[in-house]
């Protein structure tokens, strides 16, 4: 039910929890005139702390309140070959053979880094369905090359497939699969441990802690954040690529605080991690970035500009956006959060022609993700329901099938 709107999907949940409009409030801590505006499409979206509070209070993932993702929706019929696949590749059947390499010639590890670096690439580029068609072979190429060799050779093949593993978390967390992403990262967490690099335990400790933001385990995404962030080494965290792991995680604990509703504490860090990027453009470039985690000026600005945002600091948002730089390392998919993001800014200022203009940028950039974002969706209806429809909003309204 992806095209569900969320008042709607409440009132359903709320009732299979037996559940009225006064419990809901009650057990979630929002209050019931919010519960009711939603219900009643009187509000057509909620703030991402609100909506952690109604998922605690209904017993539920918080991905389950925001609709299916935009890579696979489900429709309760069977899963497509591509994603069995891959589950196949994370969890190999039981008493199954080995599998059979894909080619006679032994796969040799620089070219298998450089697969997994653009599986990496097509991920952050939101090629969600052709990572799904390459990462099997990946991960069961990496799978090989822990077993040959030396005891050097095959640790790093364990770091190859530590990082192949890890992919497959985070794109199961973009199908709404968040099972299969711990168990995707909990084997790469075993082959992290299994290598030489020291970074990659911390690396995945940050995938992890995003699967528990997407179940709305807040508490066990911050603990992990910063108990990862801790185990970082002073002397890795003078290089470029402890750095970024490092800043990496610091986000990831603020991003959790301000989900949890401590948005001053989260700014803080946010705050801080913006002057640790500031170090990297007096750093060597790492020999290749796509292996490691995002983090860069670009990157803590734009969650920076999101948490306001979520927290209903448009005017914040705004301030923060303007005049940014985006780095070119800053990935496809962060950019078009960060135009999403404005246009829910805008919006909410009352600035509907920048809202207008914010979600046609969208379009022209990322067409097939804005379409299926339910994002996107509520704030082309907060503009119709508006005094003022700028030019450009009926074709909005109509590519994002808003009816009204």
């Amino acid at each position: 039910m992806a095209d569900e709107h969320l008042g709607d999907r409440i009132a359903r949940l709320r009732r299979l929890a037996d559940l009225t409009q006064e419990g809901l409030a009650e057990a979630s801590g929002v209050s019931v005139d919010v519960v009711r505006k939603l219900e009643q499409r009187r509000k057509h979206s909620a703030r991402l702390p609100t909506l952690h509070a109604l998922a605690r209070g209904l017993g539920v993932e918080v991905t389950t309140l925001l609709g299916d993702p935009p890579a696979v929706p489900s429709t309760g019929e069977a899963e497509p070959p591509q994603l069995v696949a891959v589950r196949r590749a994370i969890m190999p059947p039981l008493f199954a053979p080995p599998p059979e390499p894909r080619s006679a010639e032994p796969l040799s590890l620089p070219l298998l880094r450089a697969e997994i670096a653009d599986a990496w690439t097509l991920y952050h580029s939101a090629d969600f369905g052709r990572v799904t068609d390459v990462l099997p072979d990946i991960i069961a190429d990496a799978r090989l090359v822990t077993a040959v060799g030396s005891a050097d050779q095959r640790a790093a093949g364990q770091a190859m497939l530590g990082k192949a593993l890890q992919l497959g978390g985070h794109l199961a967390i973009r199908l709404g699969k968040t099972d299969l992403a711990l168990a995707s990262l909990e084997r790469a967490m075993a082959a992290a441990e299994a290598s030489y690099d020291p970074l990659l335990a911390p690396m995945i400790s940050n995938s992890i802690a995003w699967a528990y933001q997407r179940q709305n385990r807040l508490d066990d995404a911050t603990h992990l954040a910063v108990h990862a962030a801790d185990a970082v080494e002073l002397d890795h965290r003078r290089s470029p690529e402890g750095l970024r792991v490092w800043g990496g995680l610091l986000m990831s604990a603020a991003t959790s605080y301000a989900r949890g509703g401590d948005y001053d504490r989260a700014n803080d860090m946010m705050t801080m991690a913006e002057q640790l990027a500031g170090r990297l453009s007096r750093m060597p470039n790492p020999a290749d970035g796509r292996m490691l985690s995002i983090f860069s000026r670009s990157s803590v600005r734009i969650e920076r500009v999101r948490l306001a945002v979520q927290h209903a600091r448009p005017e914040e948002a705004l301030a923060l956006a303007r005049g940014m730089r985006l780095s070119k390392d800053t990935p496809p998919s962060w950019r078009t959060w960060l135009l999403l993001d404005m246009a829910r800014a805008h919006t909410d200022v009352g600035d509907a022609n920048a809202a207008v203009k914010a979600l046609e940028s969208l379009r022209r950039v990322a067409p097939a993700w804005m379409r299926h974002h339910t994002l996107a969706v509520s704030i082309v209806s907060d503009l119709r329901a508006g005094t003022t429809r700028p030019p450009g909003l009926r074709k909005l309204a109509e590519f994002l099938g808003v009816d009204g």
